[in-house]
């Protein structure tokens, strides 16, 4: 049998396994990147655009400039502009030189029509701010971009076609800041007409650090939502990058609740036509395939009359369409004719079988096929044409009709061009789609679900045989509650071979997609359960006189069924309405469950899931950490060499004193999360003078690792004890400041990214959070837990970690930055237990 200690480092070692198999899934298992490199012709020039003095005073570290190339260049250095503006948002640590791809492909198309239109691509700089970090800094990138918007038009003012709006392209975050533009007050909704993002995370931000990112998300989503007037002229387009982009999902690229909306669309790269191509998050502005779609969309866009983006919404949708969702391989036209006259002399061919089958290859005429319909509808459903070129460049390679939605339809007309060296194999065949159609039932570690698979036969491969192929399907959104439809899974094969499909589900897949939706909620559940194994510590101190190390507390503490419980059963009680009632009057915020409900991203077991995989996490984070200590005390020790028990000294020295309101002054006067990182390395080395390995007898013998009880009078016995928690106290409480640091860290880098604009980081998210932590670390840092014991407060500080452990998940998956303040509760109340 094995001993509680090894059990449980096993188990916990397998959750941590299964992480690291879920992160690996995420990271390295997706396609190869399959974009083609957007090369420039000539060197890539950025002008940079004069600023009102009033503008560039308020935004020092912003900047406008305008793209250009060799002449074109050159030409528009007096800023004479007769084309259609466009402006290019970066995104998060972005930079205004991203514009290139779009401007240079932009230039070359214009050469290729003679400059009847041509479009001037306008940058703006952000100073590569940490926007998807720090969200402080959003609401003044808005403003820069409105005051951009200004400049920009004015510089056409006398032109005779002059634009009145300006088409935007936002990669990441500069997406969210453009349709963050409607909500400013002397924003007129009229300057934007087009809106393209790419890879934008529009539902939620992916690293909800601060309140400044949750509140900004929330005023912009609610004001397309509640306002949807002002932005009913904007036709808006998210591209989002697929599974290489591992930084935002695409399902964060969807528009909220905007379905519904006529004037709203949302693709993956990977589906959208002559690209189909996943992208991660840089790529996404580069990859030649889709900026050529987006080129493309762009020039059928312009409007003859007024030659700018026409003012048609309906239009406007109907290229988009055409370009990012249903290609049919010929040049976009507003009203198609529905009849088409098909001319010349070629040879007419009728078919009347239900299976053909014609290889064509070097023909310098071209042919007519005609299938009439009168003799397969009543036998068949569907007639299905393919080519064997299914080569992305070649758009038209299939093409599936259902006979019942064509009933005036007599024949059905294949031309096949003259062929000058190419060879292809071209397949038509009428078939019933109940003899083809099988339900089967999906495999799924989680809930129910099925899928329709539909064969097509006649199709000529060039596989390898015997071949193996495995192809993964994932979602990039849950499936919503009130949706019923179910996956169809089209298997083209040739009537020639056979094959055998297995359906089954990929464990390792099902993780990744696991850590793919809620990996950024984890450092909560790792501080919830530390919390659990800092009250457990506690309570053992009280009702032993020993506390416990870590790992063991931990091991006994962290339970899932001390924290799911309530948090599902309160998610169930707010479905009352008279439970909601009490919820308001509480001035409780909205449960984090309830959200991720209306993403569609929350089902029973995950909270299970998540709270161990935090477990395992914090457990050999605990391991590495104490280990760390124990290395770092050892070289401590061997330098100092102390000469005994450190004496019983005041919780508040003057020194600390004056240390505690300088770094209270730092804080109100730089960063907060500055101040914060000075007190964690100021508590560290502290805590490993005073608590561990502080007693050395004339034997240099260490105590914690060979002095007996024998071997010591009663009182140093006392005094080993006291240290001895105290030790294992301090250790679990810098393994909470150190995810606290964590979460603070990006503000931290932000500031210091951006010191020499201004020494002050405004708005500061951790202020508040290091005036307190700084004040209650001043006095905890030399609390021993003599005091703690012998406390009033004793058995509140051992039962409060629970319900801070539950409110951590409650409250803090999709608002990160709460998870610090439960931890200062619960430090601030062992602080009290030192004083009464």
């Amino acid at each position: 049998f094995l001993g509680p200690g090894l059990a449980a480092a096993l188990f916990y070692g397998a959750v941590a396994a299964l992480v690291l198999l879920g992160v690996r899934d995420v990271l390295f298992l997706y396609e190869e990147n399959r974009c083609s490199m957007t090369y420039m012709y000539e060197y890539p020039e950025y002008l940079k655009i004069k600023l009102p003095k009033k503008i560039s005073r308020r935004f020092p570290a912003y900047e406008l400039y305008l793209y250009g190339e060799g002449n074109y260049a050159e030409e528009n250095k007096n800023l004479i502009l007769t084309g259609i503006p466009v402006l290019f948002l970066p995104g998060n640590a972005g930079s205004y030189k991203q514009v290139r791809s779009l401007g240079s492909i932009a230039l070359r198309k214009a050469e290729d029509i003679d400059f009847k239109y041509h479009f001037n691509f306008f940058t703006v700089s952000f100073n590569e701010e940490l926007v998807a970090l720090y969200g402080g800094s959003l609401q003044r990138q808005t403003r820069f971009v409105h005051e951009c918007i200004k400049v920009i038009l004015k510089l056409y003012k006398d032109q005779e076609f002059a634009p009145s709006s300006v088409a935007i392209v936002g990669h990441s975050m500069g997406g969210l800041v453009a349709r963050a533009l409607p909500t400013l007050k002397n924003f007129k909704p009229e300057f934007i007409n087009l809106l393209i993002t790419q890879a934008t995370p529009h539902v939620a931000p992916v690293m909800p650090l601060d309140k400044y990112l949750t509140d900004f998300y929330t005023a912009v989503n609610n004001h397309w939502i509640l306002k949807a007037q002002d932005v009913r002229n904007l036709t808006t387009l998210s591209v989002a990058g697929g599974f290489r982009d591992y930084q935002v999902r695409s399902g964060l690229a969807f528009l909220p609740r905007l379905s519904q909306h006529s004037r709203a669309l949302f693709v993956v790269s990977s589906a959208v036509p002559r690209t189909w191509a996943s992208t991660d998050h840089l790529s996404i502005v580069w990859c030649k395939e889709l900026i050529l779609a987006t080129i493309r969309a762009f020039f059928d866009l312009i409007d003859e009359t007024t030659k700018q983006i026409t003012e048609d919404p309906k239009m406007r949708m109907l290229v988009l369409n055409h370009h990012f969702v249903r290609h049919p391989a010929k040049f976009f036209e507003e009203d198609p004719e529905t009849l088409t006259e098909l001319k010349g002399t070629l040879i007419w061919m009728k078919i009347k079988s239900s299976k053909w089958t014609y290889t064509v290859y070097n023909e310098s005429d071209g042919k007519y096929f005609m299938f009439p319909l009168s003799n397969h509808r009543n036998t068949y459903s569907h007639v299905h044409c393919q080519n064997s070129m299914l080569v992305r460049k070649y758009l038209l390679s299939i093409v599936t009709l259902k006979l019942q939605e064509y009933p005036s339809l007599s024949d059905l007309v294949v031309y096949v061009p003259a062929i000058n060296g190419n060879k292809f194999t071209l397949d038509c065949e009428f078939f019933k789609e109940d003899s083809r159609m099988v339900q089967l039932p999906v495999t799924h570690l989680f809930s129910f679900g099925r899928y329709n698979a539909l064969l097509l036969q006649n199709l000529k491969t060039a596989f390898v045989v015997p071949s193996f192929t495995e192809i993964s399907a994932k979602l990039h959104i849950a499936q919503p509650e009130n949706d019923s439809t179910v996956a169809v899974l089209n298997i083209y094969s040739s009537s020639d071979c056979q094959y055998e499909v297995t359906i089954k589900t990929s464990f390792s897949q099902v993780l990744g997609q696991v850590i793919r939706f809620h990996g950024v909620s984890l450092p909560v559940y790792v501080v919830s359960n530390i919390l659990l194994a800092y009250g457990g510590q506690i309570s053992a101190l009280i009702s032993t006189g020993h506390c416990s190390d870590f790992v063991p507390a931990l091991t006994r503490a962290a339970k899932p069924y001390k924290v799911d419980p309530f948090v599902n059963v309160v998610k169930f009680l707010l479905g009352f309405n008279w439970f909601k009632d009490i919820w308001n009057v509480l001035f409780l915020p909205e449960l984090d469950a309830v959200l991720l409900n209306k993403q569609d991203m929350w089902f029973p077991l995950v909270s299970l899931i998540l709270f161990l995989f935090g477990t395992g996490i914090a457990y050999w984070g605990g391991i590495l950490f104490s280990s760390s200590l124990r290395l770092l005390s050892s070289l401590w020790l061997s330098l100092t060499r102390p000469s005994g028990l450190p004496k019983d000294s005041k919780l508040m020295t003057p020194r600390r004193a004056f240390m505690a309101i300088l770094l209270v002054f730092v804080s109100c006067t730089t960063c907060g999360a500055f101040a914060i990182l000075i007190i964690y390395l100021h508590y560290i080395p502290l805590r490993i003078q005073t608590s561990l390995f502080t007693f050395m007898g004339h034997n240099t013998v260490y105590f914690l690792f060979t002095m007996s009880p024998e071997t010591a009078s009663p009182t140093t016995n006392t005094a080993i004890d006291n240290v001895v928690n105290s030790l294992k106290i301090h250790i679990t409480i810098i393994n909470l400041l150190t995810w606290i640091v964590l979460l603070c860290l990006p503000s931290l880098i932000y500031w210091f990214k951006n010191l020499r604009y201004n020494i002050r980081l405004d708005p500061d998210p951790c202020r508040t959070m290091a005036i307190i932590l700084v004040s209650t670390l001043g006095i905890l840092m030399n609390s021993s837990t003599t005091k703690v014991k012998s406390s009033k407060l004793s058995k509140i500080a051992a039962q409060l970690p629970l319900p801070l452990s539950v409110a951590v998940v409650a409250f803090g998956p999709m608002h990160l930055y709460r998870v610090p303040y439960f931890v200062i509760c619960s430090l601030l109340l062992h602080v009290l237990c030192c004083i009464v």
